[in-house]
């Protein structure tokens, strides 16, 4: 039996039907001892095949040929594809949600109405940026794009489509239509990047000390500093020289691509992430020049003498002051 739990919603998975009711019984009886009960409403009984709505998102079986399915841990075909999408009520409630936003704003100046309508957008594409949702991100697209049309008809019935396009849309690139006035402009669903979930290993742990995993994986550490966990992330985790990705415990080093003495600017179009070996050998081909931090990562010292990180000794009769 599977248990998927997250606040006060749950989702048991079993290949017999008659464990999944003996469960439902069991959790009944459990909730009444406490004074609670299951939702009528929210319970449902079904076969993956048939698919369920869990947190926003549909979850759903579809049998596959042996080309397209994957394989369980003992190599046998499982037969079938998993697809998490939006789910229907989800997306018919965003959707009307922008449709109310368009309508209670049929006199606002369009640079209102586009500062109404992104962080809307937005959100909801980050939400279900992990998933399926490229087909449904296009056709709340279009579905928009006809609304939004409809709203400049509206104020302008008189006018032509030539003029009410150049008036309300721009062309950005490949992008045509695009709903906007000079720096600012209405975002798409389907320019949210689809970036898939990736399960955290089962060995690992935010307290197992392993600063370049979690920093690679979050984007940030409260160990490591912004720049090295920003590049970690940048760079998947591995090294720009040798190619190998970072251990636990491995000293990694801050370098400027082109050094900052033959003219290389401090920005991250200009910086990587090396093992210390390899940023030795690297600045040892380029002949930048080096100083040691006191934290995980080694940075390239000011030019100057007057600037320079490290101050000379100097020497008295008794040797070394």
């Amino acid at each position: 039996m599977t248990y998927v739990r997250y606040a006060d919603d749950f989702v048991i998975l079993h290949p017999s039907q008659e464990v999944i009711l003996e469960a439902k019984q069991v959790i009944t009886d459990w909730l009444k001892e406490v004074g609670l009960e299951l939702s009528e409403k929210k319970t449902r009984i079904s076969h993956t095949y048939e698919g369920f709505d869990f947190l926003g998102f549909n979850i759903r079986q579809y049998p596959v040929s042996k080309a397209n399915c994957g394989k369980t841990a003992r190599g046998e075909f499982l037969g079938f594809k998993t697809l998490i999408k939006p789910s229907k009520e989800k997306i018919f409630e965003h959707y009307q949600e922008i449709a109310k936003t368009i309508n209670a704003n049929k006199t606002a100046k369009q640079e209102v109405l586009i500062t109404l309508l992104n962080p809307v957008i937005q959100g909801w594409a980050n939400y279900y940026s992990t998933v399926v949702s490229k087909e449904v991100f296009s056709r709340l697209d279009h579905l928009v794009w006809k609304r939004l049309w409809q709203w400049g008809k509206r104020r302008h019935p008189n006018k032509s489509t030539k003029w009410r396009k150049n008036k309300y849309f721009l062309k950005r690139g490949n992008r045509d239509w695009i709903f906007g006035k000079d720096n600012i402009i209405l975002k798409f669903h389907s320019s949210t990047p689809i970036i898939r979930h990736v399960k955290v290993k089962g060995a690992v742990s935010p307290f197992d000390g392993n600063d370049s995993y979690w920093a690679f994986r979050m984007g940030k550490n409260p160990v490591l500093s912004t720049r090295v966990s920003k590049l970690l992330k940048i760079q998947k985790g591995k090294c720009n020289h040798c190619g190998l990705t970072f251990r636990d415990g491995e000293k990694m080093e801050v370098d400027h691509i082109t050094p900052k003495s033959k003219g290389g600017k401090d920005v991250y179009g200009n910086l990587q992430l090396l093992h210390r070996h390899c940023h030795n050998i690297k600045t040892a081909l380029d002949g930048s020049r080096r100083a040691h931090d006191k934290g995980h990562t080694l940075e390239e010292p000011c030019v100057s003498k007057e600037t320079r990180t490290v101050l000379k000794t100097s020497r008295t009769r008794e040797g070394l002051a």
